[in-house]
């Protein structure tokens, strides 16, 4: 009997150990997440000062001390962080890539749109872009036209907008077809709507005092009503 005693109490103490040190890892665990928190915080506070002074001086001006001084912080944390100047450059562009995929996709790829709703959202999603972040607009247009930094958004920038001229050509397509309109020169219509879109990014960013106008949206419906007048109503 009291071996039987001895043997619950012992097991009943490794238990106790076992769920105390359970206990201790979770108790250290979120101290981790907030490290881990606190650097995803200065990464993030790096590549918005980044955006910043690229919007408003340019590439040639952005050098890792001029960024830490921007958010407060030393030299070694941005090197720390990310190592170089371009691997910092190439993490800008990835995060405003990634954010406007991440309009795009609510926009155009929302479960239920008609092929006509999506067109639009395609529409919006460039404009509304624009008109939230100006700042991040004017990143691209200076990625996109500086030769040094070229490599890069041919790298990540070029693949997405390629991608989205695809998809929206396929969009076209499928107006075209299932509205049995003739002669559309679908191509040629894909490639406007596209040049439209940069064209009004690059004048937005020279003249930021028309980005608040809705002549790229009209113009693009202007468009679309030509070659489809019975799907896109120009009072849209």
């Amino acid at each position: 009997m009291k071996m039987a005693q001895r043997k619950a109490t012992g097991t009943a103490g490794k238990r106790a150990a076992m769920a105390e040190g359970r206990g201790s890892a979770n108790d250290a665990a979120p101290p981790k997440d907030r490290r881990r928190e606190r650097g995803e915080a200065s990464v993030q506070r790096i590549i918005d000062a980044t955006i910043d002074l690229i919007a408003e001086e340019g590439l040639a001006s952005v050098t890792m001390q001029r960024i830490a001084e921007q958010v407060g912080s030393s030299n070694a944390l941005v090197v720390f962080h990310f190592r170089s100047k371009e691997n910092l450059f190439r993490a800008v562009l990835q995060y405003l890539s990634d954010r406007y995929d991440e309009l795009w996709a609510t926009l155009v790829r929302a479960p239920g749109l008609s092929p006509v709703d999506r067109l639009l959202g395609a529409v919006d999603c460039a404009q509304r872009f624009a008109r939230q972040h100006p700042k991040w607009v004017s990143v691209f247009v200076v990625f996109s036209s500086d030769r040094r930094s070229m490599q890069i958004y041919n790298e990540i920038g070029l693949p997405s907008d390629l991608a989205y001229t695809a998809e929206a050509r396929e969009l076209l397509i499928e107006i075209s077809r299932s509205g049995g309109y003739a002669g559309v020169d679908i191509n040629t219509l894909s490639e406007s709507l596209n040049y439209l879109v940069h064209g009004a990014w690059y004048w937005d960013h020279l003249n930021p005092s028309g980005r608040d106008t809705n002549v790229l949206r009209k113009t693009m419906l202007l468009l679309l009503h030509q070659a489809f007048p019975r799907h896109f109503d120009l009072m849209r």
